[in-house]
């Protein structure tokens, strides 16, 4: 049977029965035809016959009903001797002791340990029967108890009688000494009863305690007295202040902490599954997240110490840093979009990198990946994500993001509140890669002010670009091949396991889709404006007017889209460069960069952000100008970031955060024009390339941009600028003034006319010489 310990089923009516993991009650049991009645929880009955109940291997006896088991151990697990306090525990090797002399006539139940008075003669075992040494024993503690009735009160000895005793010989030899105990010490915990009316106001106050400041227990206390008061009357008890403290602590927990912290916790976990997500193949989880770079670096503009961001993205199963950016400013949405688009394009070999940085993934040839990505791949994993965790920081929480993801076809969930676990993956790699490689390169901070260096800004050695490479060669070679210590997946925890070899065991287990995504993918993660064209002007993006050869088909045509922008065309721009915006044609689908109309024709232009864009208009505001096109800003603009500056003035006029400010500016609009796909022709001479991750392509070298080279490019730009509107007012060119000969020749008087040298200039020079000989005959 499936209950060895029992020889006989009890089957009454009542009885409780578990079949299948599901509760039965019995009805009624009809032995001699073999027939049994069951009541489910549903109140459907069941018939099942005496001989298939019994020997089904999913059928026990309910321990809520089971009379064999004492009440201690109904519907719980069996008490034990470690259940009960000391004093009982001493109380019940008494009782043991009783037992034992009645049972033997040795208190310790063995004769080779007797005591020099044992055994006495009403319990010897020789002259007396078992019921004359109970009764024996009954007369004597009852005399005990008269004597010391303190003792007495506590062992219970003035109740004790025949069947008492009885009761405890057959519960020791059932259980053993805990037999021996006391039903009554070991009681159900139903805690405190507390009443519908009671659970309905503590629910209701504690609903009302997360949306007001935090209260003490005696102001939560109060307010359950007024509901309760107000809302079912005086005739409710009310338990007191330390029953209602203690009923509170049980159910909602401590209220030491925070209140946006408890109502953030309380939410999630009203909405919470209760489930948690197993990671099982790389780019299923992505922890998305941004620090500051615990090393001074120097900006490429001016070689000023800065401090600069890094952006991490990191692999939860195979634990790689699958793209990583470095920003002179805080981190946005845009370069956010960019480390997705990183992460999903191979890395490019540098031309510094040996053949042990190469792909060598098993299963797909790096010549395959060569051919697919149009250079030669390294060694780091690249997928398209399928869920981004980040943290609740605004440049992951805003509209271009929504778009990014639908684009991509990820998910990009912020981590719960209060559950560290979500992102402590990249928390712990920010840590390792501080202490593995930040720690041992000049300029290091340290973790703390007081931890720091004499002076780390001197210190500064490396450029932004120099420290990008090291942190992309450091990945490749160090990062990507280095040990787990913890991290060992479940199906090998002992073995040795790296970033790469966790990669290719998924590739062996469930292949790799081999996805490099299209040039256009940059143009459609930026940012979109919807704005309609303006006949002969173009479109004006953010108080900039664009325009370009791919407007002519749709100059005075609105446009098929409806909806919320109706009859609107959908253009593209890049925050870290407003000198373009990208226009995909609706008919062909081809992409095309529309210039600003203020762009010089030729030459450099000063890299500028919207930032200066507004600060230009307010200036020309508090002029009292106003500008009818683009052209006219542009002497404003290059005022503002500098343009018109000498060049010996600049280290002294300039401040530090005006230099860094500007060398922010020119780094984004670099790191733009290094993203942006090799065809997009917008007709002006690229940028010097700053090589970052999963951009430019192999063998870009790193030429910076120093101020001087930056205040020759704004005076070009004024000067180009100014030959422009020249030429413009005057569209007739003027002969040019004649020599200084030629004005005195006119003015002289000694001068011989024309006239005289008229005929002989025409004459035949043949005929004037003969005319000549026969004068001189």
């Amino acid at each position: 049977m499936p209950d060895a310990a029992a020889t006989t089923w009890d089957l009454a009516p009542g009885v409780e029965l578990i079949v299948d993991g599901q509760q039965w009650r019995v009805d009624s049991c009809l032995p001699h035809l073999g027939h049994v009645t069951l009541i489910g929880d549903e109140g459907a009955p069941w018939k099942v016959s005496l001989s298939e109940l019994i020997h089904r291997p999913d059928c026990r006896r309910s321990t809520r009903t089971r009379k064999d088991l004492p009440a201690a151990s109904r519907g719980r697990q069996p008490k034990a001797m470690a259940d009960l306090l000391p004093v009982q525990q001493e109380h019940v090797m008494r009782r043991l002791d009783h037992i034992r002399e009645v049972e033997t006539g040795y208190r310790s139940g063995d004769p080779q340990a007797a005591l020099p008075h044992e055994p006495l003669p009403q319990y010897d075992p020789g002259a007396t029967t078992l019921t004359q040494r109970r009764l024996a024993k009954v007369a004597e503690l009852r005399r005990a108890a008269a004597v010391d009735p303190v003792l007495a009160k506590s062992l219970a000895l003035h109740k004790v009688s025949l069947r008492t005793l009885v009761r405890w010989d057959v519960g020791r030899r059932k259980l053993g000494p805990i037999g021996l105990s006391d039903d009554r010490w070991l009681r159900e915990a139903t805690g405190h009863r507390i009443t519908p009316e009671l659970r309905e106001a503590l629910f209701a106050v504690r609903d009302e305690s997360l949306r007001r400041a935090k209260l003490t227990a005696r102001a939560r206390e109060r307010l359950i007295h007024q509901y309760v008061r107000e809302t079912f009357g005086d005739g409710v008890e009310i338990p007191s202040y330390d029953v209602l403290r203690t009923v509170w602590r049980e159910w909602f927990g401590s209220s030491g902490a925070r209140q946006r912290y408890a109502r953030s916790a309380a939410l999630a976990q009203k909405y919470g599954t209760g489930r948690h997500v197993v990671v099982h193949r790389p780019g299923q989880v992505v922890t998305l997240d941004t620090t500051v770079l615990p090393v001074k670096v120097l900006e490429d503009v001016f070689g000023d110490p800065v401090s600069v961001h890094l952006t991490l993205a990191l692999d939860v199963y195979t634990h790689s840093i699958v793209a990583f950016r470095l920003t002179l400013v805080s981190d946005s949405s845009i370069d956010v979009a960019m480390v997705l688009r990183d992460m999903m394009m191979p890395l490019p070999m540098r031309p510094d990198w040996g053949e042990d940085m190469e792909w060598a993934y098993p299963g797909v040839p790096g010549m395959v990946v060569a051919d697919f990505a149009g250079y030669d791949v390294a060694g780091l994993p690249f997928f398209a994500p399928e869920t981004v965790t980040t943290d609740h920081g605004s440049v992951y929480r805003n509209h271009h993001l929504v778009e990014v993801q639908r684009v991509i076809g990820a998910n990009i969930k912020p981590s719960r509140v209060l559950r560290p676990t979500d992102k402590k993956t990249v928390e712990r790699a920010f840590g390792a890669i501080q202490s593995l490689l930040f720690s041992l390169l000049l300029g290091y901070q340290g973790v703390d002010t007081a931890d720091r260096g004499v002076d780390p800004e001197a210190d500064a050695c490396l450029t932004v670009a120099e420290m990008e490479h090291v942190i992309a060669t450091w990945v490749v070679r160090v990062w990507q091949n280095r040990r787990f210590d913890s991290y060992a997946p479940s199906w090998d925890p002992g073995g040795d396991h790296s970033p790469n070899s966790l990669f290719a065991a998924s590739m062996a287990q469930g292949g790799f889709a081999l996805q490099i995504p299209s040039p256009e993918l940059y143009y459609q993660l930026l940012p979109t404006h919807r704005v309609m064209i303006h006949g002969k002007r173009g479109v004006k993006i953010k108080n900039l007017w664009y325009n370009g050869e791919a407007l002519e088909p749709y100059r005075g045509e609105l446009s098929r889209r409806g909806g919320k922008a109706k009859n609107r065309y959908v253009f593209h721009r890049d925050p870290r460069d407003p000198c373009f915006v990208f226009f995909q044609d609706p008919r062909t689908h081809d992409w095309h960069p529309l210039r600003w109309v203020g762009l010089p024709e030729e030459g450099h232009f000063p890299a500028f952000s919207d930032a200066h864009v507004r600060q230009a208009m307010r200036e020309l505001r508090k002029r009292g100008l106003a500008p009818r096109s683009d052209r006219e800003l542009l002497p404003v603009l290059l005022e503002l970031i500098g343009g018109k500056i000498p060049v010996d003035q600049w280290p002294t006029q300039l401040t530090k955060k005006q230099r860094t400010e500007r060398a922010r500016v020119v780094a984004q609009a670099t790191v733009a024009a290094a993203d942006r796909p090799a065809n997009a022709a917008t007709h002006m001479t690229p940028p010097p390339v700053v090589p970052v991750a999963r951009a430019g392509s192999k063998g870009a070298k790193v030429v910076p941009l120093r101020w001087r080279e930056r205040a020759q490019q704004g005076q070009d730009s004024v000067n180009s600028e100014r030959r422009r509107r020249r030429e413009a007012s005057s569209p007739d060119h003027p002969l040019p003034p004649q020599d200084l000969s030629e004005r005195l020749r006119a003015s002289s008087l000694l001068t011989l006319s024309d006239d005289d040298f008229k005929d002989e200039e025409v004459a035949d020079p043949t005929a004037a010489s003969e005319a000549e000989e026969e004068r001189c005959e």
